[in-house]
């Protein structure tokens, strides 16, 4: 007979069909792997959208930096601009600007004007009967160093005051009895220049040497034949003059008082104070820095 205890017995010691714990194992396995693939998945979208946060402010002050630099460039060449519009528009020149401009023209008269403008080819003056004369120019001699074309005691102060060159010119009077040569000292300024007239020599008998141009009335014109000589000063020059006589006599073959009621003297004072009174003139200055108008 079956014993029915046994075959509850049976049933409860029946060994579990197979798979059935494995698939709850494997069921909880595949549910957390879920779950960490999901976390992992907010994990790097958080992190993707902290990036974007980030690379959206890094170019938000980028484009503020760029902006503001560009806003200082852009009032630094308005600056520039307004600031370049106001010195070269047109405008009333300075005080100090006109008086740059007188000394400036001046001082290169000397080697911008054509050497029969400094010594013009003739020269008016006026004679002790108080007639009006002309005077001729004979020759222009070539530019010489300061030291060359003056005598020892002049070249000395010259070369002191920094003399730069000397330009030198022969006439005669209107009755071809006079020769007389001028020469002119070019200094850097007029301090320059007063600075050097200060220290010639008070000695009519030196100054600047003569210059004689064979095959005219004065080739015989030398440093014997020098009766006297002066200078007067124009701006940064220094006109120099000496005056003797055609035929040759030298200053101790002529009587003291010859030359005290000669017009020799008067003549070479004239040519020399007109070539001094041109050179220092003071030109026509323009009223504004671009010409008449503002």
């Amino acid at each position: 007979m079956r014993n029915p205890a046994a075959g509850r017995t049976t049933r409860r010691g029946q060994a579990p069909l197979p798979g059935r714990s494995t698939g709850r194992r494997e069921g909880a396995a595949t549910s957390w792997t879920l779950s960490a693939r999901v976390r992992a998945a907010d994990v790097r979208a958080a992190a993707e959208r902290d990036a974007l946060a980030r690379g959206i402010r890094n170019r938000r002050i980028f484009l503020v930096l760029l902006g503001t630099i560009l806003a200082v460039a852009a009032v630094n060449v308005l600056m520039g601009t307004v600031g370049l519009l106001r010195e070269t528009r047109s405008r009333p020149l300075t005080v100090a600007e006109r008086q740059a401009y007188v000394r400036q023209d001046i001082a290169r008269r000397w080697h911008a004007w054509p050497a029969a403008v400094v010594f013009p080819e003739e020269l008016e003056y006026i004679g002790l009967a108080r007639t009006q004369q002309y005077a001729r120019r004979v020759g222009i001699a070539p530019e010489v160093a300061c030291g060359s074309g003056t005598d020892a005691p002049v070249a000395g102060v010259l070369a002191e005051a920094g003399c730069q060159t000397l330009l030198r010119a022969t006439y005669v009077d209107q009755s071809a009895t006079f020769a007389i040569t001028v020469g002119v000292a070019v200094l850097r300024d007029e301090e320059a220049r007063l600075q050097a007239t200060a220290k010639l020599p008070v000695d009519d008998r030196v100054g600047v040497r003569p210059v004689a141009f064979p095959g005219t009335v004065t080739e015989l014109f030398g440093a014997a034949q020098r009766q006297r000589n002066g200078w007067v000063g124009a701006g940064p020059y220094i006109v120099f003059s000496t005056a003797g006589y055609t035929d040759g006599r030298t200053r101790e073959a002529v009587p003291p008082e010859e030359i005290l009621h000669s017009e020799l003297w008067p003549t070479a004072q004239s040519i020399a104070g007109r070539i001094a009174r041109s050179l220092g003139e003071p030109p026509t200055v323009p009223r504004c820095t671009q010409g008449p108008v503002c």
